[in-house]
């Protein structure tokens, strides 16, 4: 299907907009007035540039406060209307939005809204454009699509329909059934945003908190289909009212909202609500085995304090690779690599995951719109493939298997040092990665659509130093967990030195011994204050043995109603990075997030 962004979803200027849109792959727009109102260029000038880049104005947005009002106001709103007209003429735009009534001159009068609708969409005919009628979800009188549709049916004229907005259908109720039955011909556009569930005032809500596809947690699919299969046409336009996309770059955000339309359409494609509906030609996300291994980059400060770690913690420096300043480490199946070659500060710079078919995995990814990442490789080396993360952080797409002449392991060099788990390590369990607060819900998306992972346990948690956001993506098998989480703001000095915290967390079937195993070994595990046992033991009444074991190795605790979760720390090594042993006990699925504010004081204390 065409695919279309209105402009208020982007900063900039309109010409800012304009660019960003067609960059990024949309066949149309819906024009922002304020954008136009704003624009230095003329209408046709803004006509002729939207051509020059393929662009169709599909909309003019928004004409407010129209109907059932008395009849000097109506003369005065037929006249803006008129002028209106004549600007969409000049600018190519054939499709007016117009809103339902929040003013307080509207009354509450079907018919009369419905009489006044006509005359504006017999005036809208003679200049050779429609009225596509919405329902504000706080509109005074008229606020469901259900009301909007029987006033567009007694208005009764060709040139008069309706627009449906996912976020005005959806945030009054998630029953969409009816839908199908309104006549193809009277569904003149269609606006698409998703939202979290948020309690609060629904205008506030609609202004700042709108999400790309994907994003939150409306069910698009289950709201587009309908649309579709009634024998909508239009494009799929989206309105995302939100502070950070306003704010960011435009480019960016155009590709973010692209690739969250490309995802959909596949979901569309693939759901029994979209009947008739072609399966949209991308590669489906291969299954995910686990991660292949974890690259940090460190440097010459970081380096040797990583590798004395990773020995304290039972790793053995298995190989290095054959052109590239990398180094091996492994325990069991956790795999980490050790990158000296990188620029910038200590961070995990790249992960790798199990792929059933790498090479479809990267077909999957170049569809969704990922940056390739280019790279270099010596003769008889493996040829990876590597996207970028919206954070940066490089995701490469493996297969790893001793009878497999192409894995990525034949490109180290063997130092011939004994591989045994010496602290009973047994893999990754998952990688934690600190996002930047604009680009927490792109890189959402981003491991949900290119990955096929999807996300669990969102929450929020006062740490000692802000409010803390953490959401957990994750294959369904729960053999690739990614835990995203990210600040607001990370300022001032008395703050930790650490701006952007991220961890690589192994697995173990015995937490205590492995506990043990490591301080033995002088490993740089974290000290926990007796202020959190105590508490433990008051809230859980765990079992006396457990908790002093605890107690005694500096475990961290959480449970619910499916299992247990042990966990504990290293101190943090270089700028950022930490290490993190876990132990999940029956089918506890999340990372221990609770305990994230005690973890956090306790590595201010170790580093202050």
């Amino acid at each position: 299907m065409r695919k279309a962004i209105a402009t208020v979803c982007l900063s900039g200027t309109l010409e800012d907009k304009l660019k960003a849109a067609a960059g990024a792959g949309f066949a149309g727009v819906e024009i922002f007035e304020n954008d136009l109102i704003a624009s230095p260029s003329a209408p046709e000038q803004i006509r002729a540039r939207c051509a020059d880049l393929g662009l169709s104005i599909d909309l003019y947005q928004p004409f407010r406060d129209f109907e059932a009002v008395g009849q000097e106001t109506l003369r005065r709103n037929l006249r803006r209307a008129e002028r209106k007209f004549e600007l969409m003429r000049r600018l190519g735009a054939d499709t007016v939005l117009v809103c339902s009534s929040v003013s307080p001159e509207a009354v509450d009068d079907d018919d009369l809204a419905a009489e006044q609708l006509h005359t504006l969409a017999e005036l809208a005919a003679e200049h050779g454009i429609r009225v596509a009628y919405e329902a504000l979800a706080w509109g005074r009188f008229v606020d469901t699509w259900q009301h909007s549709w029987e006033i567009v049916r007694r208005g009764d004229h060709p040139a008069l329909g309706l627009c449906l907005d996912s976020f005005h259908v959806l945030s009054r109720s998630s029953d969409v059934s009816g839908l199908a039955d309104v006549p193809g011909e009277k569904l003149f556009f269609l606006q698409l945003a998703d939202a979290p569930r948020l309690n609060m005032d629904v205008l506030q809500w609609s202004r700042h908190h709108r999400l790309f596809p994907g994003q939150g947690s409306f069910d698009l699919a289950a709201f587009v289909g309908p649309i579709l299969a009634a024998g909508y046409r239009g494009p799929l336009s989206l309105e995302v009212f939100n502070d950070v996309y306003r704010q960011s770059a435009p480019e960016r955000a155009a590709v973010d909202a692209m690739r969250s339309l490309i995802a959909l359409e596949e979901q569309l494609g693939n759901s029994s609500t979209a009947p008739g509906r072609e399966r949209i030609e991308i590669p489906a996300a291969p299954e995910l085995s686990g991660f292949a291994f974890a690259e940090i980059a460190v440097d010459d400060d970081s380096g040797p304090r990583v590798e004395r770690a990773l020995a304290a913690m039972g790793f053995a420096h298995l190989g290095q690779h054959r052109s590239k300043p990398v180094q091996l480490w492994q325990q069991g199946d956790a795999r980490v690599l050790l990158n000296s070659g990188a620029d910038g500060a200590t961070a995990i710079s790249a992960l790798a995951v199990e792929s059933a078919d790498p090479p479809r995995s990267a077909s999957r990814a170049e569809a969704l719109l990922a940056p390739a990442i280019p790279r270099t490789r010596g003769p008889a080396e493996a040829d990876l493939s590597a996207v970028a993360a919206p954070d940066g952080t490089s995701v490469f797409f493996c297969r790893t298997g001793a009878d497999d002449t192409k894995s990525w392991l034949s490109d180290f060099i063997l130092t011939g040092t004994e591989h045994r788990p010496a602290t009973a390590l047994t893999g990754i369990d998952h990688v934690a990665l600190a996002q930047p607060f604009d680009h927490f819900d792109e890189a959402g998306l981003f491991y949900r659509a290119v990955l096929g992972l999807e996300p669990s346990g969102d929450s929020e948690f006062a740490a000692p130093f802000g409010l803390v956001r953490s959401r957990m993506v994750g294959d369904q098998d729960r053999r690739v967990r990614i835990a995203l989480h990210g600040t607001l703001l990370r300022r001032g000095s008395w703050s930790p030195g650490v701006p952007n915290p991220q961890h690589i967390a192994f697995e173990t079937e015995d937490v205590f011994a492995c506990a043990r195993a490591m301080r033995k070994r002088g490993a740089p595990l974290l000290t926990i204050s007796d202020n959190y046992y105590d508490d433990l033991d008051a809230r859980l009444a765990l079992d006396p043995e457990v908790l002093a074991a605890m107690r005694e190795c500096h475990v961290l605790y959480d449970r619910d109603e499916t299992g247990e979760f042990f966990h504990f720390h290293t101190e943090v090594l270089g700028s950022r990075v930490f290490f993190e042993v876990v132990q999940r006990v029956g089918d506890y699925t999340g990372h221990g997030a609770i305990n994230a504010p005690i973890r956090m004081a306790a590595h201010r204390e170790a580093r202050r």
